[in-house]
């Protein structure tokens, strides 16, 4: 009979634990959730100016590659940073997407840009705004020889890089987001390395 109220006790403990270990899963759960939330809803108006003004210019990188990797006779080590081009901006462009899909930010890819952001000038060749080619730029890499669009490759390229950069490194100073933070330290590193590289390229055809 003395043993009834230790079993009881001991009972009594391990339904404690178990509500307890609920409880805790519930609140991990609610924690996950929280911060998932929370995650979400940190990125501000520049995070997502950068990310939409961003993802065209990765797509047009990506198609200046290709224009290159197609032709025949162009310089082995300009197509070498084209290929490098293609495989680090593909990805990116990907992340940036699901991004915005998490963030509930609607991304019209016939502009390239948010709501409020059309007919905003891209620039050109003289390197203004975010470095972005012309139709008429990207006809004359496409018309270009194989020689020629070496040289053109990496002239255009370079001006698409610095304004790459310009706008890692606004978003650097007005973000606030993580990833976007990292990405954008990310193409501040890679694309001035790139920009060094080519300009060297550049003296050597």
């Amino acid at each position: 009979m003395k043993k009834l109220p230790l079993v009881l006790g001991t009972s009594a403990m391990a339904l404690a634990l178990v509500l307890t270990g609920c409880s805790a899963e519930s609140d991990n759960g609610s924690s996950s959730a929280e911060s998932s939330e929370s995650s979400a809803a940190s990125a501000n108006s520049a995070d997502e100016t950068f990310v939409t003004m961003m993802i065209p210019h990765h797509q047009q990188a990506v198609e200046m590659a290709d224009i290159v990797l197609d032709k025949e006779g162009v310089d082995p080590r300009v197509t070498e940073l084209a290929q490098q081009v293609k495989e680090a901006q593909g990805p990116e462009i990907e992340r940036m997407l699901s991004w915005l899909d998490d963030w509930g930010v609607e991304y019209d890819p016939s502009s390239g840009s948010m709501d409020g952001m059309e007919g905003m000038d891209h620039g050109s060749m003289d390197g203004s705004m975010d470095g972005m080619m012309t139709p008429d730029d990207m006809s004359a890499l496409e018309n270009a020889d194989g020689a020629g669009a070496s040289r053109l490759f990496l002239e255009q390229m370079i001006v698409h890089h610095v304004g790459a950069v310009d706008m890692a490194r606004a978003a650097l100073e007005d973000g606030q987001h993580p990833d976007v933070l990292e990405l954008a330290q990310q193409v501040v590193d890679d694309q001035t390395s790139e920009i060094n590289a080519m300009e060297e390229l550049l003296t050597q055809l």
